[in-house]
């Protein structure tokens, strides 16, 4: 879906997120009460469910929710293991439902940290710990596995194959949750546009968000396809990057605990998408 990053409008995005508040809508029916400042997230639910202070219904829908948007990074990690294209999908699949039926996400208090780091923890022990009887879970073979699409198999591979001769297996992975991230943010924000009756907007100015094989219009050039004012435009597309940006930290927050954490999880993200 998404092939590419403009990095210095990628650092300038995340830099000014890392300044500005955004509202991240609650986890409806949770139970868990949290910071007015930092309502109740994926994250925070799951968190709660491993202090026995949510139902675990609850945390295992959060849980899964979280999975299917970072399904890349985890798929990326293992193929950087060696496995083949089909074993690396059966094991991701089956290490969601090892997440499940063990309900690793109860471990999370002694585990602290952020989502991305509990995540990757618990791969590297379940490929490491696992046996093969275990691990090796064929597809169709009666585990309740999150749903796949062609597309997002293919956007995996597509995305191992460009990250995997540029750093160790680390790297890799947190590389690929950066851009999984960057899709989500893309993702809720057209969402938003969309419940706005502003769909066709939001897709002539996504261009300028996101690389592409031919560079951006100029604003003079699109004002006049979109029958605008050129300052009208240059209005649109500045509210479309603040949108932007909210939408960016509304993600994080889903995957961290308190509100520090988003800004560390922002500069850390930051750091892989520059290579700084």
């Amino acid at each position: 879906m998404l092939h590419g990053i403009l990095i210095s409008l990628a650092a300038c995005f995340f830099s000014a997120v890392l300044i500005q508040t955004a509202e991240v809508k609650t986890l409806a029916g949770n139970g868990c009460r949290h910071s007015d400042l930092f309502p109740s997230t994926h994250w925070s639910v799951i968190v709660a469910a491993g202090r026995s202070q949510v139902d675990p219904q609850t945390a295992q829908a959060a849980l899964a929710e979280l999975c299917q948007t970072y399904w890349t990074p985890l798929y990326t990690f293992v193929r950087s293991r060696g496995y083949s294209v089909e074993d690396a999908q059966d094991l991701t699949q089956s290490f969601f439902a090892y997440l499940i039926e063990h309900k690793i996400y109860a471990r999370v208090d002694r585990q602290k940290g952020r989502f991305r780091s509990f995540l990757l923890a618990a791969l590297k022990n379940f490929l490491a710990n696992a046996s093969d009887s275990e691990r090796t879970l064929k597809r169709g073979g009666g585990q309740k596995f999150l749903p796949l699409h062609e597309a997002q198999i293919d956007e995996a591979e597509s995305m191992f194959q460009t990250h995997s001769g540029n750093g160790n297996e680390d790297w890799i992975f947190d590389r690929s949750w950066a851009d999984a991230l960057v899709n989500a943010g893309l993702e809720r924000l057209s969402a938003d546009y969309k419940r706005e009756a502003r769909e066709k907007l939001f897709n002539e100015l996504r261009i300028f968000l996101i690389s592409g094989a031919e560079p951006p219009p100029t604003y003079a050039d699109l004002a006049v396809r979109l029958g605008m004012a050129e300052s009208t435009l240059r209005s649109h597309v500045t509210r479309l990057r603040a949108r932007y940006r909210e939408a960016l930290r509304a993600e994080v927050r889903q995957t961290v605990d308190t509100e520090a954490e988003v800004e560390e999880e922002l500069h850390e993200l930051l750091c892989v998408l520059t290579g700084s």
